[in-house]
């Protein structure tokens, strides 16, 4: 494995490694993607294998524009218009599958749709145009883990698993892209994130909320949709208002509650934003020994901060139900 900045010449062999199968680490704009040929089965089964990820939760395929993905997919008219919105960005769109789409069964999880992006990231662009083919990129990390948002994250979750990791520097949005199911007549959110709620329904009008999540191995339409996910070793303890001495502090806003063995604070300033981009990398500070338990105080429910909600609920499903307040 060897860390490599983004040059014309490594991005150059970046692309040659996934052209033969191989996998590669880039950045996006939401955070870390570990790539493979998204048309090739064995490629993408490097994937599952380096990750431990389980196969019935499909993986993203990454194009670099709107042409690109109707090779792949269905289009409709929703799709170009949230396409026109916000791609290249953090929003993936669940279409059918088109007739013939080259994307591997495997990375579709064996479904009749398919999820795909154009993320905004120039050394992602960059790596896509070279290889010349759509590459399935779930985040850079052992599954179930906490998202790498940095080069050195990729390095420390996944060492040899991967050969080469293009290091863009810190991800921009941190949080990983927003999934949007346009496969049935009602466009359902299957997963929050860098694009808001309410910035799709400025454009489309209501999006639902999916349901319920799938159970057992059932196959999900999108990453992210596993009931515990971005779990660190710690147990986390949600909507904390006070903290133990033997407790990490995961805080948020200007007054944090003192007390805590090591505090970190998604933004001072209450800016969700800031706290979306800072939310894996301090997960990770936090998740250490001797720290008995994360402590995670309240975040609003709107904007970026249902996405963050998300994920820290997800990350607490391993400790029972999570524990509160």
């Amino acid at each position: 494995m060897k860390i490599v900045e983004p040059t014309a010449a490594t991005v150059a062999e970046a692309a040659a490694l996934l052209r033969e199968g191989k996998l590669v680490a880039f950045p996006t704009e939401t955070v870390y993607g570990l790539g493979g040929d998204a048309t090739n089965e064995r490629a993408v089964a490097a994937i599952f294998e380096a990750k431990g990820r389980p196969e019935f939760n499909p993986l993203i395929s990454h194009v670099l524009d709107v042409q690109s993905a109707q090779e792949l997919v269905r289009w409709n008219d929703t799709a170009e218009m949230l396409a026109a919105r916000f791609w290249p960005g953090p929003l993936t769109l669940v279409l059918p599958r088109a007739k013939g789409s080259p994307i591997a069964l495997l990375a579709t999880a064996g479904l009749d749709t398919a999820a795909v992006r154009a993320p905004a990231h120039p050394v992602a662009q960059a790596l896509i145009r070279a290889a010349g083919r759509p590459i399935a990129a779930p985040s850079a990390n052992r599954s179930g883990a906490v998202s790498p948002t940095r080069a050195e994250h990729v390095a420390e979750s996944l060492g040899d698993r991967v050969p080469l990791i293009l290091d863009g520097g810190p991800c921009k949005v941190g949080l990983e892209s927003t999934v949007l199911d346009l496969s049935t007549a009602k466009s359902t959110l299957l997963r929050p994130g860098g694009a808001t709620r309410e910035a799709i329904e400025a454009v489309i009008g209501p999006v639902a909320l999916s349901d319920a999540l799938p159970t057992g191995n059932a196959a999900r339409k999108s990453p992210g949709q596993l009931e515990s996910h971005y779990a660190p070793a710690r147990p986390v303890r949600l909507d904390a208002t006070s903290v133990g001495a033997d407790e990490g502090l995961l805080a948020f806003g200007p007054a944090p509650p003192a007390g805590a063995m090591l505090t970190y604070n998604l933004s001072p300033s209450g800016d969700l934003a800031e706290a979306a981009a800072n939310l894996f990398a301090q997960l990770r500070a936090l998740d250490r020994p001797g720290i008995g338990r994360i402590a995670v105080m309240p975040i609003p429910e709107t904007g970026l901060g249902l996405a963050i909600n998300d994920r820290l609920r997800r990350a607490a499903a391993d400790d029972g139900a999570g524990a509160r307040g």
